[in-house]
């Protein structure tokens, strides 16, 4: 495996976590081909979204159901700043990983997170394991616990 994915798993498993990183036939780098490939609901999709903070520089993720969009007014006032899109080496540098598999666990460096409610309706959901080919499924409450987000309203 590659070390993306065993960065996702190395976190998973200190979290004790028995969740398992899958392989899947095709890319999973949006929502909808995530969903696909899991034959599940769109929002049983955990996007990892990160944005940056345009006073302090700082990443932000939002973990959010497959079919919601992150607010930026919202989000701005969960962070206490304006908030943009992180470039996309900024994003590589700080948590290791690259836009299209940015899991919600295994960053380089911690980073503040939020969760979406709407992932709380269901007992599973999918989420990248690194890589845009790689998933893991996982209960939303475990996920909410190792991923140290606060669950928040952040969708339009």
């Amino acid at each position: 495996m590659s070390k993306s994915i065993d960065r996702v798993m190395d976190a998973l498993k200190a979290a004790n976590c028995a969740a398992l990183a899958m392989e899947m036939p095709a890319e999973t780098r949006t929502a909808a081909q995530a969903a696909d490939a899991a034959s599940c609901d769109i929002d049983q999709i955990a996007k990892s979204i990160i944005f940056a903070g345009e006073t302090t520089g700082d990443l932000y993720l939002f973990i959010t159901a497959g079919g919601n969009q992150v607010c930026e007014a919202k989000a701005a006032i969960l962070t206490g700043e304006a908030l943009g899109r992180a470039h996309p080496g900024v994003v590589r540098e700080k948590t290791g990983f690259a836009i299209g598999g940015i899991p919600p666990v295994g960053h380089l460096s911690p980073i503040t997170s939020f969760m979406d409610t709407r992932l709380s309706d269901f007992g599973i959901v999918y989420a990248a394991a690194g890589t845009p080919r790689h998933i893991f499924g996982i209960d939303p409450t475990e996920l909410l616990k190792i991923s140290n987000a606060q669950i928040s309203d952040f969708t339009t």
